[in-house]
C-alpha cells in the first residue's frame, strides 16, 4: 500500500461543499489507518477518506450496513452520520461518522481479564443470522481450507522457535468440521488496530469495512488476538455458542491473523510502505496465547 495522504484543506473544502453545517468544527489529524485516512471533527465526529484502491468499496459496506446493526451492539461504533458523494473535489465516497473514544489496542493493549465478557457480549449481539443480501468476503468467514496461498504465510515466522507448533494448530483448524449453520453477521477484521481501549478494557470497536456473513470462527479468533493471556476460556464461557470444532477453527484463524500482523509489522520496522511497526509485537503475542491454550 502506498502511503497516500490528504491534507486538512481538502477535508475542510469537502465539508464546506457538502456538509457546510459541520465545516467550522475543529479538525485534527488522527494517526494510524490502513485503507482510510481519518480526522477528528469536533468532539463527537470523525471524517474518513479512502486512500487505497479497495477502500471505497469498504466504506460503502460500512455506510450501508453499520447503521442497521449499530443499535443492537453494546459497544460504541463509528456509525456513519453523513455520507460524502464523489465530486470534482474528491472522486470517491467518504464518510462522517461517530467518533469512538479510546486508544487503539496496538498502542494500548487490553490488560484486564474482565474484557473477556465485554468482547463476548459484543459478539453475541453481532452474531445473528445475516440476510441473503449481506456482503460476502472471500477472505473472511469462509472455510480455512479454501483460502488461497495461506500456507505461504508461515514463511514470515521461519525463524520463530514455535513455528512448527503454530503450523500444527493451523492444520488442526483446516481439518476441523466446517461451519454448518446459517451465515452469521461478522465484523471480519478484529485485530488490535480496530478496537479501542480505556483503562485496560475494551471500549469500542471500529473499522467495519470487512463486515460480512459467514463462519463466526473468524471473529472468535479475537479471544487470542485481543484478550490478555488466560482470558480465552473465560471468553468462550461467556459467549456460550461455540462448539469444539468452532473453537478449533477460531484458533486457526488466530494463527493466520497473527502471521498477517507480523508481516505488516516487520514491513513497518523496515520502513516499507504500508508497514505498521506496532503490529509485529501484537502478532507474536497472539501466537504465544494461542500456543499456550493449545
Amino acid at each position: 500500500m502506498d502511503e497516500l495522504r490528504f491534507g486538512q484543506d481538502l477535508v475542510r473544502a469537502l465539508l464546506r461543499d457538502q456538509h457546510p453545517d459541520l465545516a467550522d468544527l475543529a479538525l485534527r489529524d488522527v494517526s494510524g489507518g490502513w485503507d482510510n485516512q481519518q480526522w477528528r471533527l469536533g468532539e463527537e465526529l470523525a471524517v474518513r477518506l479512502p486512500r487505497t484502491e479497495r477502500a471505497p468499496a469498504l466504506l460503502r459496506t460500512e455506510q450501508t450496513w453499520l447503521p442497521v446493526l449499530a443499535g443492537r451492539l453494546p459497544l460504541p461504533t463509528p456509525t456513519p452520520v453523513r455520507i460524502g458523494r464523489p465530486s470534482r473535489l474528491f472522486e470517491h465516497t467518504w464518510t462522517v461518522a461517530r467518533w469512538v473514544e479510546g486508544e487503539p489496542a496496538d498502542r494500548a493493549p487490553i490488560t484486564r481479564i474482565a474484557a473477556a465478557e465485554i468482547l463476548a457480549e459484543f459478539l453475541k449481539a453481532l452474531h445473528h443470522r445475516a440476510p441473503a443480501d449481506a456482503p460476502a468476503n472471500p477472505a473472511r468467514g469462509v472455510p480455512l481450507a479454501g483460502l488461497p496461498g495461506s500456507g505461504r504465510w508461515f514463511e514470515v515466522i521461519a525463524d520463530y522457535a514455535d513455528a512448527a507448533a503454530a503450523r500444527a494448530v493451523w492444520e488442526q483448524a483446516v481439518a476441523a468440521p466446517a461451519w454448518q449453520g446459517a451465515p452469521l453477521w461478522l465484523h471480519g477484521d478484529l485485530h488490535p488496530a480496530n478496537v479501542v481501549v480505556h483503562d485496560g478494557v475494551l471500549a469500542g470497536v471500529i473499522d467495519f469495512g470487512e463486515l460480512c456473513a459467514g463462519d463466526p470462527a473468524t471473529d472468535l479468533s479475537a479471544a487470542w488476538i485481543l484478550l490478555p493471556a488466560g482470558a480465552a476460556s473465560r471468553f468462550f464461557d461467556a459467549y456460550e455458542r461455540a462448539d469444539e470444532a468452532t473453537v478449533t477453527r477460531a484458533r486457526g484463524w488466530a494463527v493466520l491473523r497473527a502471521l498477517g500482523l507480523i508481516w505488516i509489522g516487520k514491513n513497518g520496522r523496515l520502513g516499507l510502505p504500508g508497514g505498521k511497526p506496532t503490529w509485529e509485537a501484537a502478532g507474536y503475542a497472539t501466537l504465544e496465547r494461542v500456543l499456550a491454550a493449545s
